[in-house]
């Protein structure tokens, strides 16, 4: 009886990641469209690019990526790539010296979600930050 209702558990929390996995997924894919559709419209507007810099405290490195910061204290941005990436992480002094290349994240639909209050702006706001009424571009 104990191993039935384990077995029932087990698979209702299968269940339950797979639903929130493709939640995730479906999000993420429509953060992506959003991102391909803003970055077609600020190189067609010729919004200025710049090299993406990383920070971990007082340290600051160049990273191979043009583009974009998309929050006020510059912790993501957009590469001219369409893709969102974090731009805070522990930094050696060969990184600051040589520069860091960065890996994409999955696009979230909310920037800093879960975070402090204040912390958290939709993509969408963050992107009219950058390119107002990119939307309509």
């Amino acid at each position: 009886m104990t191993s039935d209702w384990t077995q029932k558990r087990r698979e209702a929390a299968d269940e339950h990641a797979e639903r929130l996995r493709r939640r995730q997924a479906a999000e993420s894919s429509r953060a992506q469209a959003m991102l391909d559709a803003f970055t077609a419209a600020a190189l067609k507007a010729g919004v200025e690019t710049t090299t993406l810099q990383v920070t971990s405290g007082r340290r600051r490195a160049s990273s191979d990526i043009e583009g974009w910061y998309v929050r006020n204290d510059r912790s993501m941005g957009v590469g001219t790539d369409g893709k969102l990436y974090v731009l805070t992480a522990p930094l050696s002094l060969r990184d600051v010296l040589r520069g860091v290349q960065l890996t994409p994240i999955e696009p979230p639909l909310v920037l800093g979600l879960g975070g402090r209050d204040g912390d958290s702006i939709d993509l969408a706001d963050a992107l009219e930050r950058v390119l107002p009424g990119w939307r309509e571009a």
